[in-house]
């Protein structure tokens, strides 16, 4: 490419206001299952709001796909929670990772529901592990706490891992789990050691247990009431 060409393209480039170096999450509005407290329609008060994210075994355009396992199932049996609980679906050919669901759904469900802005709550398991970090790594002043299950972030958001330092977080991940590493919690552990509030990473190893750790969510309601103690500090 002669000179006069790469002036014209750095022109053209300048002047039509394209920045090649940024790009940003696509806004995407996800499908998603509610649950309202069975007293919700009784009351005026606001309720916590928790974010559930499924796993990749779930991603489509089936809102019942959701139901085979983590909160939607409990729901589905009949399951009684003090708090609204929102569940969105992936498509197939996305991750949580990959476009800026959130804030749509966040809208949604702010302009809709009564919700305690100080008690906002995501959790989510393997794939739905992974997006509960970057959502938080996304977001890190909105949640006042979050529960990844088997899950990690990607290398390119290891540069801002403090902003997980400011969340309390309850992890847990199976030692033997070989579908996703404990590897991939561990090294978010170390990242954190030199963030101010490292401290706020809780860590549960489950001793030779696998990436089947979905029945914890039935079988450990100390999660929900560990989420429910932490509060948002409102500004």
């Amino acid at each position: 490419m002669n000179n006069y060409k790469l002036k014209f393209l750095i022109l053209l480039i300048v002047f039509s206001g394209i920045n090649i170096y940024s790009q940003t999450k696509a806004v995407a509005k996800y499908n998603y299952l509610l649950y309202l407290p069975k007293d919700y329609s009784k009351e005026t008060k606001k309720y916590p709001l928790v974010i559930y994210l499924h796993g990749g075994g779930q991603k489509g355009n089936d809102l019942n796909k959701l139901k085979a396992y983590g909160l939607p199932y409990l729901v589905e049996k009949g399951e009684n929670f003090d708090f609204i609980i929102a569940s969105p679906q992936c498509p197939d050919n996305k991750y949580w990772s990959t476009e800026n669901w959130f804030k749509t759904l966040y809208a949604d469900l702010s302009a809709k529901y009564r919700i305690d802005t100080s008690r906002i709550y995501i959790t989510g398991i393997s794939m739905g592990g992974y997006g509960t970090y970057i959502t938080a790594l996304d977001f890190p002043d909105v949640f006042a706490a979050i529960v990844p299950l088997c899950g990690g972030i990607n290398d390119s958001d290891l540069s801002r891992i403090c902003n997980l330092s400011k969340i309390p977080i309850w992890a847990f991940h199976g030692t033997a789990d070989d579908k996703i590493s404990i590897t991939e919690t561990e090294r978010i552990v170390k990242g954190l050691e030199s963030c101010e509030n490292k401290n706020n990473f809780k860590f549960t190893r489950l001793e030779n247990e696998g990436h089947g750790i979905e029945y914890l969510y039935e079988k450990n309601p100390e999660i929900y009431k560990w989420m429910l103690k932490q509060k948002k500090s409102k500004k």
